[in-house]
């Protein structure tokens, strides 16, 4: 199969590939359809790292996809060829006291579609998952809809993880795909007030139009701190820290109210980020990670279905498999107001 293998620092080769092959009882061949790039995937793609992650070449990227099934497992019963899915990229184990739990994002053997140590990814025509990574789409979603519920269900994740977002007032540092998706997760949910930041001049204005903010700024251009808490004095109930920066994780501290919450939904490319403790602790500021989602897959794919969250403005850019350098390139520069930038494999 033809795939796009990531050979090293920025480069992109489409080459002949090992396809995979269905091992277990519950495993699904998947045709891959449409693949997202992911802000993880340029981390890889450029700086040969996330967090302790390190690159080894050569590797399939692509974790956000959808697809049709090719073949099924003797044990598949809710699947069979010809089904249109949307993927789950996590492969939790199910029995560890993490899944037990009902912490499927923190498993003890998770297995992640794209990453470099655990799962060959989605940029390729062909990939294996098990059935209940698979979602059935409804006839009328689109593959691109499909595709883009996987980092929208890590917006629902992470306002889930604030708690009760009705009435309160809300900053989101970061208005990429997963940033813009909060936004809309945020309106959708009640927020009182929400404020939106990017350092890329047209997503702050994609984040103006399409999540009715009150206010919207680029913190290259003005005071950001400053400008929000003009319109909000007493400070914010809720912040989420969506672009893994050092600049916006202390922007966020200041914004905040005391008793507020602060999650860090972006990923720093730095193992270790700093903050101002004496401000955390005197104002009892409550920090919360998140990592991925947790069973938002379904919520994400129900919210697009029945029109409550639209999607559609965020898939900005669509690229044959053989332009994959092109679509990686024009998101690692935010090229051509590129929002999601996604690869059309078969």
């Amino acid at each position: 199969m033809k795939a796009a293998v990531l050979t090293g620092p920025g480069t992109i080769d489409v080459r002949d590939w090992p396809a995979p092959e269905i091992k277990t009882d519950d495993d699904v061949l998947l045709r891959v359809k449409t693949v997202g790039i992911c802000g993880s995937d340029l981390h890889y793609f450029s700086e040969e790292r996330v967090g302790d992650t390190v690159m080894r070449y050569p590797v399939v990227l692509g974790h956000e996809c959808a697809a049709v099934v090719e073949a099924a497992g003797r044990g598949v019963e809710r699947l069979k060829a010809g089904d249109r899915v949307a993927v789950e990229p996590a492969v939790s184990c199910g029995t560890c006291d993490q899944c037990r739990s009902g912490r499927l994002n923190t498993c003890r053997t998770i297995s992640f579609l794209g990453h470099p140590k655990e799962r060959s990814g989605a940029m390729a025509e062909l990939i294996v998952m098990p059935e209940e990574n698979c979602y059935p789409l409804p006839d009328r979603m689109t593959f691109a809809q499909a595709t883009l519920a996987e980092p929208l269900s890590i917006a629902l994740h992470a306002a889930n993880l604030a708690g009760d977002l009705a009435g309160r007032t809300v900053a989101i540092l970061g208005s990429g795909p997963i940033g813009l998706g909060v936004g809309l997760v945020a309106r959708g949910a009640g927020a009182a007030s929400l404020f939106m930041t990017d350092k890329v001049k047209d997503r702050v204005r994609v984040a103006a139009r399409e999540t009715g903010a009150r206010w919207t700024g680029n913190p290259l251009e003005t005071d950001v701190v400053r400008d929000i808490l003009e319109l909000a004095p007493g400070g914010l109930d809720v912040v989420f820290e969506c672009c893994g920066r050092q600049d916006a994780t202390d922007q966020a501290v200041d914004l905040l109210k005391p008793g507020g919450t602060l999650l860090l939904v972006g990923i720093p490319l730095e193992r270790r980020v700093s903050f101002d403790i004496s401000r955390l602790r005197r104002r009892e500021i409550r920090l919360q990670n998140v990592r991925r989602q947790n069973r938002c897959m379904g919520p994400a794919l129900r919210a697009i279905e029945d029109g409550r969250i639209g999607v559609d403005f965020m898939a900005t850019h669509t690229f044959r498999l053989e332009e994959a350098q092109a679509a990686f390139d024009t998101a690692l520069h935010y090229r051509d107001g590129v929002i999601k930038a996604l690869v059309a494999v078969s």
